[in-house]
């Protein structure tokens, strides 16, 4: 597995604990274990979308450097790129 699909497996790992924790916390608000955990992973996601655009570029159109104007639609789409998984 190259370095580019590991990161972005890195990424969906993350946005699944997020998503669980978020569905936790909806039902658990006082949970300060259930936070940390949160937060932990919400850093750790930042992180490595991060990384992930500045090597491969954006992952979704708010990622998108605009101060040379719009380039989203100059780039491949998403589903036009090769797999990343």
């Amino acid at each position: 597995m190259n370095e580019k699909t590991a990161l972005m497996k890195m990424i969906k790992k993350y946005d699944f604990a997020l998503y669980e924790l978020n569905l936790y916390l909806d039902t658990h608000p006082k949970c300060m274990n259930a936070l940390a955990c949160f937060k932990k992973y919400q850093d750790l996601r930042g992180k490595a979308v991060e990384e992930y655009t500045q090597k491969y570029g954006p992952i979704t159109a708010d990622q998108t450097d605009t101060s040379q104007g719009w380039g989203w639609v100059n780039e491949p789409w998403p589903w036009q790129r090769e797999s990343d998984v």
